[in-house]
């Protein structure tokens, strides 16, 4: 027998054909989307006749993930979570605090295929993709947990977005919807490591995200060997890609720098990065670069550099032009990147 799909899968127009189908007004739609957008189940909803209840509790069903692990940083009220799925797969999500709200990073799958070198989640390989409700779960499970409300997500946990672009499409219509959690688009941020091809997709699906792109280096070779996936779309295609974006959208474009001592973390480096943003970018087109210190990781020796060469490396991109930022460690006491802890959960279970 076919699983059932869960409820929490279905964009807004989707839930107001179920209604349509079942003979029922379509305002149901919008009392029973915002209720489970909250996490509600569909037997708590008591706006509802109890056998409308238990139709839909016979064509759908309505899960949330357990909390397996929750770790909270002593020094800034960081938040790690790993959540399990009935299946037994979990995922990795962070609850972080700021002046102007509260944001969460989503994974969008369980694993990841893409073989970055530096990152932790990649490194059992990609198991699945996550359902758009499993990934809408996360933010409802940190919302219960903590009895806060999440302005801002960032999807930049486990996996890579664009590789389960369908799913992560709906989720976004999901998540932004009026009636749902309405976190508006501009306080989303989708990461992705280079899908050239989805790069294109999601400029013509009219959401207003901010793109951010996982560069880490500026020339092939070295790209190509800290991300496998240069070897299909090179630096200058995946350039080109996010300035035909920005043509299309009018959304700033982030870049996110992981800098490797030895690696990538040069002045030669820095420079390299200006004298390519010069050749394909527009010096009226607004450009972020957001510098991160590598994370260390069992799997790797790549560490970070010093401040000093941090700085020196900020200086000159700033000096050429491009806004940059060294990224702000949160719950350095928890390990607040994502992988580890799920890799973790994995040894355990073996």
């Amino acid at each position: 027998m076919e699983d059932k799909k869960d409820i929490r899968s279905l964009e807004f127009c989707e839930l107001e054909d179920v209604f349509s189908k079942l003979g029922e007004p379509k305002y149901r739609a919008k009392q029973v989307f915002s209720e489970l957008c909250r996490g509600k189940d569909i037997n708590e909803i008591t706006t509802l006749s109890k056998p409308l209840r238990a139709k839909l509790c016979d064509m759908f069903k309505c899960e949330l993930p357990t909390v397996e692990t929750r770790l909270v940083s002593k020094i800034d009220g960081t938040r790690k979570y790993l959540f399990r799925f009935s299946d037994g797969q979990s995922a990795e999500s962070v609850f972080m605090k700021y002046n102007h709200g509260n944001t969460v990073c989503v994974s969008t799958q369980a694993g990841c295929r893409q073989g970055c070198a530096f990152c932790a989640s990649t490194k059992r390989g990609l198991v699945r993709n996550l359902e758009p409700c499993e990934i809408l779960s996360q933010i409802i499970g940190i919302e219960k947990d903590t009895g806060e409300r999440v302005s801002g997500i960032v999807l930049m946990g486990t996996g890579e977005p664009l590789d389960n672009y369908e799913n992560v499409i709906k989720f976004l219509h999901i998540v932004t919807h009026k009636d749902g959690l309405c976190i508006g688009a501009r306080h989303i941020s989708l990461s992705t490591c280079g899908c050239v091809d989805r790069i294109y997709d999601l400029a013509k699906e009219d959401l207003q995200i901010t793109l951010s792109i996982s560069l880490h280096a500026i020339d092939n070779e070295t790209r190509s060997k800290i991300m496998p996936i240069n070897k299909k779309w090179n630096v200058e295609t995946l350039l080109t890609a996010t300035k035909d974006y920005f043509a299309a959208t009018g959304r700033r474009i982030s870049f996110e720098y992981t800098l490797i001592s030895g690696v990538n973390d040069s002045k030669e480096d820095a420079k390299a990065i200006v004298d390519k943003f010069s050749q394909i970018f527009a010096r009226s087109m607004p450009l972020h670069i957001n510098l991160i210190p590598v994370n260390p990781i069992e799997e790797t020796q790549f560490v970070p550099g010093s401040k000093t060469r941090i700085f020196e490396f900020q200086s000159i991109l700033e000096k050429g032009g491009i806004t940059a930022t060294v990224r702000r460690t949160l719950g350095p006491d928890i390990n607040a990147s994502c992988g580890q802890l799920r890799n973790r959960a994995q040894d355990q279970d073996t």
